[in-house]
């Protein structure tokens, strides 16, 4: 019950923050890309492919823009586990679904680094979801990543990150434990 509580919470914060940032200088991106997830049990995000979930890698977003290099994202992703695959060490018997809803505060510092490049940017974000493997689970997130703009108006682009999902009741939660998720994605302006 706790968790579903927290789930509509961090939903209504999330509707309420997009819907009060209308006003005309905001800026709205959507993604679409691909997503792949490492659940190896360590804290290392590094490991071999194997231990990397790729088979439904299906990663949208949606993405606000306040003031300049402050911006709010919510995300979907979608992802599986196949039998056979291994998870946190344990090789699984059955296929898992895996899903995640996670809204993140984004910070782009590029222009601090490269103040006459306007092609390449830099961020951090940091955040909350909620995702699922076998049971449900809350995570506090934290990542980072680089955007590559392909056309001097900043409207079509590539983005790479990657995010720490550090799960709230990762001592009992099974398989829906702390784990790393890297994206590939197409940004555009709506």
């Amino acid at each position: 019950m706790r968790k579903l509580l927290l789930l509509t919470a961090l939903l209504t914060f999330s509707l309420n923050s997009f819907g009060q940032a209308s006003s005309s200088n905001t800026e709205w991106f959507a993604s679409v890309g691909l997503n792949a997830i490492n659940s190896q049990g360590t804290q290392s995000p590094v490991g071999g492919l194997s231990d990397w979930a790729i088979n439904i890698p299906v990663s949208l977003a949606v993405e606000v823009g306040w003031t300049s290099g402050l911006s709010i994202e919510q995300a979907f992703t979608l992802n599986s586990f196949a039998e056979g695959d291994e998870i946190d060490g344990v090789t699984l018997q059955e296929d898992f679904t895996y899903f995640s809803f996670d809204t993140h505060a984004k910070y782009y510092f590029g222009k601090h680094i490269f103040p006459s490049v306007d092609w390449i940017d830099f961020y951090g974000n940091a955040g909350v979801g909620f995702f699922n493997v076998d049971e449900t689970n809350i995570s506090l997130n934290l990542g980072g990543g680089v955007l590559f703009w392909l056309n001097r108006r900043q409207t079509f682009g590539i983005r790479a990150q990657i995010i720490g999902k550090f799960a709230l009741d990762h001592a009992d939660s099974g398989f829906d434990n702390n784990h790393y998720q890297a994206h590939i994605q197409a940004i555009f302006a709506l």
